[in-house]
C-alpha cells in the first residue's frame, strides 16, 4: 500500500482532488465541509491500475493547523504537494516543504490543480525553483483538474509508478504505530488508528503504551478486517481494556524500543530555535528544552519519554512562530550526564566526530559495554561479539576494566575475590564478564579470582582436610548443608569458618547455611530447567534441599542477578543477558 500525504496551502484544492481521485470525502467533520477547510486530519483511498492501493492522509493547510498537519504527514514515507495554478506559490507551500524536506520525505510527486482555471506553466515553474536544493528537488510533476478530471488518469498511473519505486518497508521490523486518531465505539471499546511504516501488526498481539502491555483485539484496513496487516498499511486497531491515550502516543514492539527522556542530535543547519519548543515525530509534538553541545549538535530533554532510535528525524520548531523550525537528526538516546567542567563542549566534539550516522562503534565508545539488545534497541545492527552472553565492548572500555579487576583482586583481603563480589564491585551486569577478564597472571578456580604471583598462604592442613570431607559431602547434593553440630564436628566454625571463607574454599550463605563456593551458579542452571515462574517450595524440591537452605540461597540469586521476585510467592529469571 503506498500510504501519501498531501502538503500546500490553504484552499489549494488537496481535498477537492483527494476526493477527485478516490469518489470518498476526506474532510471528516461538518465544521470542515460548511468552512471549506480542511482542519483535521483526513483519510481517503482507491485502488491503483496495478492491483496495489494508495492511501491519502488529506492534512490541513492553514498556518494555526501546522500541528495537525506534522501528526498526518510524520509517518508517511511520501508527499504531495499541491500548488493551485491560478494561485501560485504561497507562505505555506514554503512552510510544507521545508517541514517535509526535514523530516527526511524523500519521495512524491508535485501536482499543479485548478489547470482548467489557469495556465498551469508560471505556477509549475515557480515550485520547481522552491523545491530546488531540497530532498524532494526531482519529483515527478503533473498538471490537473479536481472539476474536470483533467489529468487525472495520469496522475493515477505516477501514483502506481511511485508505489512501485518506494523501498520495501521492513515487514519484520519492531511496530511503532504513530497514532493519529483516538476514539470510542459501543460494543467495541477504543480504537486507534495510524501509518504502519514497519513490522506487522496481528490479532491477540501484545504491544507496549506508555510501557505498559495492551492487547490487539482486532485490526482493519481501509474499513476492511483484518487478522493480519503488514506495513505500509494505514490501520486502525482496536486494543482490549480500560486505554487512556491521544494523538501521539506510540504503540511498541515490547522490549524493541528504548524510552528516552532526553537525546543528543544534530542540527540542521542554521540558527537553532529558542525558548518553549516542540518536537515532532511521528504524529507526537512533545514541549522540549535545548542545550546546544557544538556548532550543530544539542541536547534535547523532552516533557514525556519517547520511542527514539538513532537515526531517527524530527522537527523542532517555536509553535509561536510558524517559520521557526529546525531538522534534528537523533545521534543517542542514552545521552551520558554532563556533570563535569567542559562536559557539554567534550560531548559535543564526540558526537562531531561520529560523522553522519553514528554506528555501533560510535555507541561503544560513549557507552563502554552494551548488550546485542540495547545496541538493537537504540537503532544499530549489533555485530558479532566474542564475549559470553551478547556482550559487546569498546577495546580501551575492556582494556580499563582489566586492569581494574586485577587492581581490586590485588587489593583484597588474601589477593582473593569470588567472582561475585568483582563483579559487583566492578558494577558488571553479567558474571561471565567478570570471568572473560581473568587473564594471566590472574586465575579462577571454583568461583574465587585470585593471582599467582600474589598467592595467599595455604591453609593450614586441617583445615584443608575439612574442606575436603565437606566437599565429598556434598558432592552428590550440593545443596543440603551441613548443621551447625556437623560443622562443629568438621572443625569449621569461627575463626576457622572465617579463614576458609576468605580463602574462597566455602560460600557462608547466611549464618548456619554453608556450602560449596559454586553452588549459585549450579543452582541457577538447575532452576533453569522449571518452566516459567516458580515458587519456594518447587525450587526447593528441585534443588533436593530444606527450606533452611532454599530460601536464603533464593535470596542470593537476587542479589546475584540470576532471579528475580515476581510476587511474594513466586519468582522469574532475569533476562537472557544473565543467563549462566
Amino acid at each position: 500500500m503506498l500510504v501519501i500525504a498531501t502538503a500546500g496551502h490553504v484552499d489549494h484544492g488537496k481535498s477537492t482532488l483527494v476526493r477527485a481521485l478516490t469518489g470518498m470525502e476526506p474532510d471528516r467533520w461538518a465544521e470542515e465541509r460548511r468552512r471549506g477547510m480542511t482542519i483535521d486530519l483526513g483519510f481517503a483511498w482507491t485502488a491503483l491500475p496495478s492491483g496495489g492501493t494508495v492511501a491519502f492522509v488529506d492534512v490541513p493547510g492553514h498556518e494555526r493547523f501546522v500541528t495537525t498537519m506534522l501528526a498526518g504527514a510524520g509517518s508517511c514515507p511520501a508527499a504531495m504537494i499541491v500548488v493551485a495554478a491560478d494561485e501560485g506559490w504561497h507562505v505555506q507551500s514554503g512552510e510544507h516543504l521545508a517541514a517535509l524536506d526535514l523530516l527526511g520525505v524523500r519521495h512524491g510527486l508535485l501536482v499543479i490543480t485548478r489547470a482548467d482555471l489557469a495556465d498551469p506553466a508560471p505556477a509549475l515553474a515557480e515550485a520547481r525553483s522552491r523545491l530546488r536544493g531540497t530532498g524532494l528537488a526531482a519529483i515527478p510533476a503533473l498538471a490537473v483538474s479536481g472539476v474536470t478530471g483533467q489529468g487525472l488518469p495520469e496522475l493515477v498511473a505516477a501514483l502506481d509508478r511511485l508505489a512501485a519505486e518506494l523501498p520495501p518497508p521492513a515487514a519484520d521490523g519492531p511496530v511503532r504505530l504513530w497514532v493519529d486518531r483516538v476514539f470510542t465505539i459501543t460494543g467495541v471499546g477504543v480504537v486507534v488508528t495510524g501509518t504502519l511504516a514497519a513490522g506487522t501488526l496481528r490479532t491477540g498481539d501484545t504491544l507496549h503504551l506508555d510501557g505498559e502491555p495492551v492487547q490487539v483485539r482486532g485490526l482493519q484496513t481501509l474499513n476492511t478486517r483484518a487478522d493480519l496487516v503488514t506495513a505500509t498499511a494505514r490501520v486502525a486497531v482496536n486494543l482490549r481494556g480500560p486505554v487512556a491515550l491521544s494523538r501521539g502516543a506510540a504503540l511498541l514492539t515490547p522490549d524493541a524500543w528504548y524510552l528516552t527522556t532526553s537525546a543528543d542530535v544534530r542540527l540542521s543547519p542554521g540558527e537553532p530555535p529558542k525558548g518553549d519548543l516542540l518536537l515532532h515525530i511521528g504524529s507526537a509534538a512533545v514541549p522540549t528544552r535545548i542545550r546546544p553541545l557544538g556548532a550543530d549538535t544539542a541536547r534535547l530533554s523532552f516533557a514525556r519519554a519517547l520511542p527514539l532510535r538513532v537515526g531517527d528525524r524530527a522537527l523542532l520548531r517555536d509553535p509561536s512562530r510558524s517559520d521557526v523550525h529546525t531538522g534534528v537528526v537523533v545521534l543517542d538516546v542514552r545521552p551520558p550526564a554532563l556533570t563535569r567542567r567542559g562536559a557539554a563542549a567534550a560531548r559535543g566534539a564526540a558526537l562531531t566526530a561520529a560523522g553522519a550516522a553514528p554506528g555501533a562503534a560510535d555507541l561503544l565508545r560513549w557507552h563502554g559495554l552494551l548488550s546485542g539488545a540495547d545496541l538493537t534497541a537504540m537503532g544499530v545492527t549489533a555485530p558479532p561479539s566474542p564475549l559470553p552472553g551478547d556482550w559487546h565492548v569498546d577495546p580501551e572500555h575492556w582494556a580499563g576494566l582489566r586492569k581494574a579487576l586485577g587492581e581490586t583482586v590485588a587489593a583484597a583481603k588474601d589477593r582473593r575475590l569470588t567472582v561475585e563480589a568483582a563483579t559487583h564491585l566492578l558494577g558488571l551486569p553479567d558474571r561471565r564478564l567478570t570471568r572473560a577478564l581473568v587473564a594471566p597472571p590472574l586465575t579462577v578456580e571454583a568461583g574465587v579470582i585470585g593471582r599467582r604471583d600474589l598467592a595467599p598462604s595455604p591453609l593450614p592442613p586441617q583445615l584443608r582436610r575439612a574442606v575436603d570431607r565437606l566437599r565429598a559431602e556434598l558432592a552428590d547434593r550440593p545443596f543440603q548443608a551441613p548443621s551447625a553440630r556437623r560443622l562443629a564436628e568438621l572443625g569449621l566454625t569461627g575463626r576457622a569458618l572465617a579463614a576458609v571463607e576468605r580463602a574462597g574454599a566455602v560460600l557462608v550463605v547466611t549464618d548456619g547455611v554453608v556450602l560449596l563456593p559454586e553452588a549459585p551458579d549450579q543452582a541457577a542452571k538447575r532452576l533453569r530447567e522449571l518452566s516459567g515462574p516458580f515458587t519456594v517450595s518447587q525450587a526447593r524440591v528441585a534443588l533436593q534441599t530444606t527450606r533452611r537452605v532454599a530460601v536464603p540461597l533464593l535470596e542470593m540469586l537476587d542479589r546475584l542477578g540470576h532471579t528475580k521476585r515476581r510476587d511474594n510467592e513466586s519468582r522469574t529469571f532475569a533476562p537472557v543477558n544473565g543467563q549462566i
